[in-house]
């Protein structure tokens, strides 16, 4: 009976031990500085956002966090250097929508996004929004998308490259709505929006921050945000789907992990990360910046990387997008 009852107790000491080491290796950790490795140059939207975070989290994680910026083949450079490093929590990936679309778009990568990361937490949504030039005569997208239908190609569109949201998201267009948009790639979003500007082509899909000024100015005009509803910070513009059902595109950022990270390592920055999205000066800072923070545990946001992963291939190979 004696011997029974000490089995009973063994077994259920066993059977506790992933807990309390899952609660222990939360404890702990951090006992050391943390790499923050963000695949964008110093000083743009996403890099902003990147530094944000990685403040709030050496404030309440103890730890400083040293942002690395590693641009380059489209943040490729930046997720590579993350998923050879060790799975122990010190080094992170400011990650976005990019990573769902290379997947698809680089045919050589040497690493597996779904496969190779482990997702912590969703920062941030930026929507975009469908933008034309004043000399452009449709005033809604129901009247651009017969137009385009009935002058199959004559109305061309900017994009900051092959592959980049803004080309996607027309190819998204064109694949759901039937119609036929000439792409016009640039080298980068100011050049693509300045050729808007200057009336050289019709329509892009910008982000709603770097649009905000002209659309205010009348330089340019909105014809449909590309979010799944219409965005708190352009109320009176529709969203896309309320003419073309199932239509969405959100450039989202979040921070990821190697594979392998402990569990007790995510759910302590997914839950610091979560913290942040909550305050109220960190959410303004975010509206600043033109995005609507995007709480959640990281199976949400793993999810949401294999949903886009899936969306953006079919997309690409809809459209034959090669890189050049």
């Amino acid at each position: 009976m004696i011997v029974r009852r000490r089995m009973i107790q063994l077994t259920a000491g066993l059977a506790a031990l992933p807990l309390v080491s899952r609660v222990a290796g939360a404890q702990t950790y951090p006992t050391r500085p943390i790499r923050l490795v963000v695949g964008f140059a110093p000083g743009g939207g996403n890099d902003i956002v990147g530094r944000l975070i990685g403040q709030w989290l050496s404030e309440h994680l103890g730890q400083p966090i040293v942002v690395e910026n590693r641009p380059g083949a489209s943040t490729n450079i930046a997720t590579e250097a993350v998923v050879r490093s060790a799975p122990d929590g010190y080094t992170l990936l400011f990650c976005g929508v990019s990573s769902t679309i290379n997947a698809t778009l680089y045919e050589n990568l040497s690493f597996n996004f779904i496969r190779d990361i482990a997702p912590v937490a969703s920062l941030i949504d930026y929507p975009s929004v469908m933008v034309v030039h004043p000399s452009v005569a449709t005033k809604t997208v129901a009247d651009f998308l017969a137009y385009a239908k009935a002058n199959p190609g004559k109305l061309s569109m900017s994009s900051a490259g092959n592959g980049s949201v803004g080309h996607l998201s027309g190819e998204l267009l064109r694949m759901m709505a039937g119609v036929e948009l000439q792409h016009v790639p640039y080298r980068g979003n100011a050049p693509a929006l300045a050729d808007l500007l200057s009336g050289q082509v019709a329509v892009t899909f910008a982000s709603s921050a770097s649009a905000a000024s002209y659309l205010k100015s009348g330089k340019l005009r909105a014809l449909a945000v590309t979010s799944a509803t219409r965005s708190e910070t352009m109320p009176d513009v529709p969203a896309m789907a309320e003419f073309v059902p199932g239509f969405e595109v959100a450039s989202w950022y979040g921070i990821a992990a190697p594979q392998a990270t402990p569990a007790a390592v995510i759910d302590r920055l997914n839950q610091e990360i979560n913290s942040a999205l909550a305050d109220s000066d960190m959410k303004a800072r975010l509206a600043e910046l033109g995005g609507t923070a995007i709480p959640g545990s990281p199976a949400e946001f793993g999810r949401r990387i294999a949903s886009d992963t899936d969306k953006w291939a079919k997309v690409i190979k809809f459209a034959g997008v090669k890189l050049t």
